[in-house]
């Protein structure tokens, strides 16, 4: 046995041990460059002493294997699919520009080193008994595929597809990727370096894949995707990992970076100053570039000289506030400089809320990111140092119904937070604007299952309990899909130290507080669940929880489909503005945003039991309560004739809480806002 195979089958032993023998990987990793013992080769594959996982040479017939050195669970005890996220950064460097190899594929597989696998058009992944799917294999692939062969009824030598235990993909599409709305052509053997997103959805069963250039952001728009059952396509125990191969002609196939995570949530993004370079093909500079180099840089240091003088006067411009203690935050700081020019000095606002306004800018790091920016002023240096910890572990959190926090700067006085930019708003803005049109049931149902999964996991799918204590409508965005993700999630707790004066005290929206919060203060998992409620109620029925008029007595929201249900017709409490629809599925959110709305919080549903009852895999109550409190009694206290009401479902057991110093949230939108103080004195 080589050498260099013993050595990469010990490392992969003693990961074993040291995980106690179980036989799986961990959830989740991170390679910025590869080494020997995190990755299991073969063939022509190597690992070079840079860093960089080489599946081929400039070698003719020639296939490559990269595989992490232990197996995954791609799906549970019941053998229900697991979902998986995952990016890496490539590049394929071809010997000759008018031939080159058949690509790289991304691989599920049943072996680090598939058995039988043979190059060219077989991708290493196949061999001739089952390269058309006629024998089972256990491979799921994402191919970046450089030749075309009509047996596998290729669509061109330059593509993105899915293959499922054949390399005759489900799905696939010239390589491509979406900016500002317009389809962008690339080349995956530029010989520069391109990345990959791999993203599968367990529950829908859906894998979507999205290519652009390295150091780009991840469009909005996934290339290709297609519904695949991993618990039928792979076995129990399955490799991930790289394959590449060369035919009649070469290229040399590199991967530079690797993320990967198992479970809910997406992978970490990879860091681009982290990866190793790409080998140059290119043949040593002539003399003549190196005179016109030499000129360049004499330039370049004339002109940093005058720079340097410019930025001396516009230091103080620019200045920050910085302390020793903050440099183990670096990762989570961006400079004010940056945000200053990405938002063209603060010109550009989208909105105001209840701690500041907000602005639209373009972060040129990463290129060109679309980023949302709040400022927020902040008076106190009570506690700023937990302030900014917060920060930086809110930022970690990571699922697709969540906005993501990616940093902060403190300067002057101010916070400023930034936040990915979603491009269609606030769903507040859709549900309310006359200027804008209906959401169609579809959206409006697709929306309020965003909202579930986004709290679910903040409630349950973290290392730590996050309470939101300001879910609503405004606090909903929209992305270019019409994806629903929550924002400013555990930011109440976070103003907590460093709060506006002016708002000091606000816990929540009028509407959407719980009756309890007016008795403890304390914002839990189940205060969450109340708003949630309203919610609901708010998306389905196109109205406010509260609405004021001083000429009329308009009946809160809960009351106005209580009583609809009362009359056996709630269906008709629905936003007149929807039209046809299907209305099953109506009526399960109109009840369900009651059955949230209970004023008892041990009688309210936990967020998974109301994300099963969004998915149909639990009843909602089929009969309504007696008499349900008017939005003045579930706002200041408890309503006895809710007691039928809590038997027609099974009541938590416990309620997660968080408690915290009096607290702020944060609102965009017209609801009003109610502090603490004016809850008591009442």
């Amino acid at each position: 046995m080589p050498a260099a195979t013993l050595a990469v089958r010990v490392a992969a032993i003693l990961l074993l041990l040291a995980r106690g023998g179980s036989g799986s990987a961990p959830g989740e990793f991170v390679l910025s460059g590869f080494a020997s013992g995190n990755v299991t080769t073969s063939g022509a594959a190597v690992v070079t002493s840079s860093g960089i996982l080489q599946l081929t040479n400039a070698t003719n017939e020639v296939f490559g294997h990269g595989f992490y050195p232990v197996p995954f669970r791609f799906k549970d005890a019941s053998s229900t699919p697991r979902s998986f996220s995952t990016t890496f950064v490539f590049a394929m460097v071809p010997r000759h520009d008018d031939a080159h190899g058949h690509g790289i594929a991304f691989a599920l597989a049943p072996s680090p080193t598939v058995p039988g696998a043979v190059a060219g058009k077989n991708l290493g992944l196949f061999n001739t008994s089952d390269d058309t799917g006629k024998a089972r294999s256990g491979v799921v692939a994402v191919e970046l595929d450089t030749a075309k062969d009509e047996e596998f009824s290729d669509i061109n030598d330059n593509h993105v597809g899915i293959d499922v235990n054949s390399l005759v993909s489900v799905s696939s599409a010239p390589a491509a990727y979406v900016d500002a709305g317009s389809l962008v052509n690339i080349s995956l053997v530029s010989g520069e370096p391109l990345q990959a997103w791999v993203e599968y959805d367990g529950a829908s069963m859906r894998l979507e894949v999205t290519v652009a250039p390295a150091r780009k952001p991840r469009p909005a728009v996934p290339l290709v995707s297609s519904v695949v059952n991993l618990s039928s396509a792979v076995s129990d125990d399955t490799y991930v990992g790289f394959t590449a191969a060369n035919g009649a002609a070469s290229t040399s196939h590199y991967v530079l970076g690797w993320s990967f995570r198992l479970g809910d949530g997406r992978a970490m993004d990879l860091d681009a100053s982290k990866l190793p370079p790409v080998p140059s093909s290119k043949k040593k500079t002539s003399r003549l570039n190196l005179v016109t180099l030499s000129l360049v840089v004499v330039v370049a240091l004339l002109l940093a000289s005058v720079a340097v003088a410019a930025l001396v006067v516009r230091h103080r411009r620019f200045a920050e506030e910085q302390e020793d203690w903050e440099i183990q935050y670096g990762p989570h700081r961006i400079s004010y400089k940056d945000l200053h020019a990405a938002t063209r000095g603060f010109r550009d606002a989208i909105g105001e809320g209840g701690f500041g306004r907000v602005y639209h800018g373009v972060l040129q790091r990463p290129v060109n990111a679309e980023v949302a920016v709040k400022k927020v002023s902040h008076d106190s240096r009570q506690g700023l140092r937990e302030f900014v910890s917060e920060i930086a572990s809110m930022s970690r959190l990571r699922h697709r119904n969540l906005v993501q926090l990616l940093g902060y700067c403190r300067r002057r006085g101010e916070l400023v937070l930034v936040y990915d930019y979603m491009v269609n708003g606030s769903l507040d803005r859709h549900l309310f604007d006359a200027g804008k049109p209906a959401l169609s049931w579809e959206q409006r149902g697709k929306i309020v299952r965003d909202v579930a999964a986004g709290l679910l996991y903040l409630h349950e799918g973290w290392e730590q309990v996050v309470v939101h204590r300001d879910i609503k409508s405004a606090n909903v965005l929209l992305d270019a899909d019409m994806n629903g993700k929550l924002s400013d999630f555990g930011l109440a707790r976070l103003y907590d130290h460093g709060s506006n004066p002016q708002t000091t005290h606000v816990i929540g929206t009028l509407g959407y507080l719980a009756p309890e919060m007016s008795k403890t203060g304390k914002a839990t998992t189940s205060t969450d669940v109340f708003a949630f409620g309203a919610f609901l109620l708010e998306v389905a029925c196109g109205r406010r929880p509260m609405e004021r008029d001083d000429d009329l007595d308009l009946p809160g929201l809960v009351d106005l489909v209580l009583e609809c249900w009362k009359a056996g017709r709630i269906v008709e409490a629905r936003d007149k503005r929807i039209g046809k629809c299907d209305e099953a599925d109506v009526e399960l959110v109109l009840k369900l945003g009651l059955l949230c709305s209970h004023p008892d919080p041990r009688c309210r549903p936990s967020m998974r039991q109301a994300v099963q009852m969004l998915e149909g895999a639990a009843p909602v109550p089929e009969t309504p309560p007696k008499d349900l409190a008017s939005n003045s009694r579930l706002f200041y206290g408890y309503s006895e004739s809710f007691d039928e009401f809590a038997t027609m479902f099974p009541a938590t057991s416990e309620v997660t809480s968080v408690t915290t110093q009096p607290s702020s949230s944060h609102s965009t939108g017209e609801g009003q806002q109610v502090s603490s103080e004016q809850i008591t004195n009442v």
